[in-house]
Formats: C-alpha cells, sequence, structure tokens
C-alpha cells in the first residue's frame, strides 16, 4: 500500500476549477448579445483622520465631476455616481472588458464631531478627495500639567506659622 500525502490545495484547486467551468458555462448560455452587459461597481475608499479633520479618498477614474453626487444628511455622508460604457467601437472587437461600469452608491456614518458646514471636495486624478472638518470643541487639546513643591512636614514640638 502506497502512502499519499495530503494536499491541502488540492481540494481548493478542484473546487475554483470546478467554479471557474460553471461561470464559462454560463456565459456561452447568455448568449452574444448579453455579453457586454454592464455591471454596478464599489469604488474602494481610503479614511483617515487627523487632529483637525476626517478624510476620504474614494477612486473613481474615468469619471466626471458631473457624474457625482455627494451628500450629507442625519450624519450619514452618501456618494453616488455612474460610470458610463461608451461604445467607440463596434461590440465584436471587444475581446475583453474588465473595467467595472455602471452606477454605484457608498454611504459612510459621520461622528458628530464633524462640523457639517466645513466640507469640501476635490477630484483630480480618478480620485474624489472629501475632507470633513471637525468642530472646534471637538479638537483635542493640549492641557499642560505643573509641578510644584510638596507643603514642607512640621517638625516635631513646632507648630505651623
Amino acid at each position: 500500500m502506497a502512502i499519499t500525502r495530503w494536499d491541502a490545495f488540492r481540494d481548493v484547486l478542484a473546487l475554483q476549477n470546478r467554479m471557474n467551468s460553471i461561470f464559462q458555462e454560463y456565459n456561452r448560455n447568455q448568449g452574444e448579445g448579453d455579453s457586454l452587459v454592464t455591471a454596478a461597481f464599489v469604488p474602494p475608499v481610503d479614511i483617515y483622520e487627523d487632529e483637525q479633520k476626517i478624510a476620504l479618498n474614494l477612486e473613481v477614474p474615468g469619471m466626471k465631476e458631473s457624474d457625482l453626487d455627494i451628500q450629507l444628511e442625519n450624519n450619514l455622508l452618501t456618494v453616488k455616481g455612474e460610470r458610463k460604457f461608451e461604445k467607440e467601437e463596434k461590440e465584436e472587437n471587444f475581446h475583453r472588458i474588465e473595467r467595472r461600469y455602471g452606477s454605484f452608491y457608498r454611504s459612510f456614518t459621520i461622528p458628530s464631531t464633524v462640523n457639517p458646514e466645513n466640507i469640501k471636495a476635490s477630484y483630480e486624478s480618478g480620485v474624489l478627495k472629501i475632507e470633513l472638518e471637525k468642530r472646534a470643541e471637538a479638537k483635542p487639546k493640549q492641557i499642560k500639567v505643573e509641578v510644584g513643591s510638596a507643603p514642607k512636614p512640621i517638625e516635631a514640638g513646632k507648630q505651623a506659622a
């Protein structure tokens, strides 16, 4: 009897191959007319905070500023947009379409420390930058601790003056 070494990834690869074949079969059954169906996407976002503000950077390359909508209501920041698929070429000339098209919707709960009157948004090189300034009372304050001398102990037999 031969000893066979167990490979944990063999089952994972078999599952991956089966899933790939299922999706390929599904795509074949859809027909050529539906091969260019656009799908919605979710742009990635980076969120960071410092003492003065909270900043969000969303990757939305290929979009126009007019296709973006930013709203703040009840401490909920909502960013909506749509990236349209522009058919400059005949559909049968495409070999592969990997970029995502369609509309997106992202919402973020904003802490009450943000000043809703002072929000800035800019769009440069495919990155939407939103800066939410914090309220003055929410910004950290430095408190200086004074070091003083402790009162001197009273010697036995003497009264405090």
